[in-house]
């Protein structure tokens, strides 16, 4: 095989890789193609392409994540990964840990990890790298892998929910979700919110977004449903689709333009948690743009013309 077809064998591995480490669609798609300029401007052929590429592309996101950090903080409201509609690396012996590891809530645990822990634990607990590999990947002993994995572990299992809802079950619950959203039906949604549910908004301070979470199942199914039919009445369209392996939706203005993502964490038969990705730096991966500003004050003309 040349180089081109061993890279492009292996690109979906690495995209993943890139991806679950930075959170970010644009940035992982980058620091796949510097992987590619290192691979490519190599005198020599590795023993290993898979190996060598893997550990090139965790290398670069670990730079990359250090300097994001450092972003991050300054980020205006709550921050959330890039929504991503389908993973391109499939494993059937790893499904679950795929899957698992690229929801939203998921990607926010690993935040609390730091840029090496959260290199490791991926390596190891999704990808199932040896620790050889993950030393050589990450440029620390196999012992310190060791130690950075029970680290990272215990803050991640600190974190998990305890209970997960199956996938028929989050999909059913989600039709019946967006299908009262879409008819206002404020006493339907509310059947289907956890009592202490939150909707959070990530707008990065360049799109309209809530100024900070929505908590409870009154407050958040009164806001659904008094806001988004009108949204429905300017044209507005909601595609259900999975988001990051779980239920969501893209929401499209008049134009068919991207105007926001909405994602669902389902716990215990309810939906616990609400984000919206209004971002539009966010967006572009997905297609156009919508300007959400634009429909923000088309929809506050409406409803002031309807009183």
């Amino acid at each position: 095989m040349s180089k081109v077809e061993e890279f492009e064998e292996l690109r979906p591995l690495l995209f993943s890789i890139a991806y679950r480490i930075l959170g970010s669609v644009s940035e992982a798609e980058d620091a796949v193609q510097e992987t590619w300029l290192r691979f490519d401007g190599s005198a020599t052929r590795p023993t290993s392409t898979k190996a060598f590429l893997s550990a090139a592309v965790t290398r670069v996101s670990i730079d990359v994540l250090r300097s994001a950090r450092v972003r991050r903080e300054e980020y205006v409201g709550p921050w959330f990964p890039e929504p991503l509609l389908s993973d391109p690396y499939q494993d059937p012996a790893r499904s679950v840990e795929l899957a698992d590891s690229v929801s939203m809530a998921a990607l926010l645990l690993l935040e609390r990890l730091s840029p090496l822990e959260r290199a490791v634990f991926l390596l190891r607990e999704v990808f199932a790298f040896g620790f050889d590999e993950i030393a050589e990947a990450v440029g620390r002993s196999e012992p310190a892998c060791r130690q950075l994995l029970v680290r990272a572990r215990r803050h991640m299992e600190d974190g998990r929910p305890r209970f997960a809802a199956d996938r028929q079950e989050r999909q059913e619950l989600a039709t019946r979700f967006f299908d009262a959203l879409k008819d206002g039906d404020v006493g339907g949604l509310r059947n289907l919110l956890a009592a202490d549910v939150r909707f959070v908004g990530d707008g990065g301070g360049k799109a309209p977004a809530l100024s900070k979470a929505v908590v409870g199942a009154r407050n958040v199914a009164r806001l659904l449903g008094t806001v988004f039919p009108w949204l429905v009445r300017i044209d507005v369209t909601i595609d259900a689709r999975e988001v990051n392996g779980q239920p969501g939706a893209i929401f499209r203005d008049r134009d068919g333009k991207v105007l926001q993502i909405l994602v669902l964490e389902v716990l215990d038969g309810r939906i616990q948690t609400i984000r919206a990705v209004i971002n539009p730096d966010k967006l572009g991966h997905l297609g156009p743009v919508a300007d959400a500003w634009a429909v923000h004050h088309r929809l506050k003309r409406v409803r002031r013309q309807a009183d």
